[in-house]
């Protein structure tokens, strides 16, 4: 952590009751912390908007296991985005549902066009793309 300057904030006093509630609901016990974490957390949001940001990611998905090939195609678009692509793992669910998470990093916009594209194969039920910077 770099040097710490003190501010002041005014905040109605309702609104930083609910932010205390907030804090203790979600573990911390002090509102510098949660502040910088809430800070740190719009940022990367924002900076995660660039296309050109580099970023690191994590692609959930749930797939039906039984779709014709769809492991195959799945293994095929992680190849050809192996730039990208650090790792995945494949954990079975039941007799029919997969989840895989599959590591990633690049440029946001790049991201965004592999998780899109695996996102659209069929057999693929649910997924998420979550991005982060380490740049704060």
């Amino acid at each position: 952590m770099g040097e710490l300057v003190r501010t002041t904030v005014a905040i109605e006093r309702s609104l930083l009751e609910t932010f205390d509630t907030w804090m203790a609901a979600h573990g911390y016990t002090n509102r510098s912390e949660a502040v910088r974490d809430i800070i740190r957390s719009v940022m990367t949001e924002a900076e995660c908007k660039d296309p050109k940001a580099k970023v690191v990611g994590v692609l959930s998905i749930v797939y039906d296991h039984g779709t014709r090939s769809l492991g195959q195609e799945l293994a095929h678009i992680q190849h050809e985005g192996h730039e990208e692509v650090l790792c995945s793992q494949h954990v079975h669910l039941d007799q029919h549902k997969c989840l895989e998470v599959i590591l990633m990093q690049g440029p946001a916009g790049e991201l965004r066009n592999l998780a899109d594209t695996i996102l659209a194969t069929r057999g693929v039920k649910v997924g998420k793309l979550t991005l982060l910077t380490n740049n704060l």
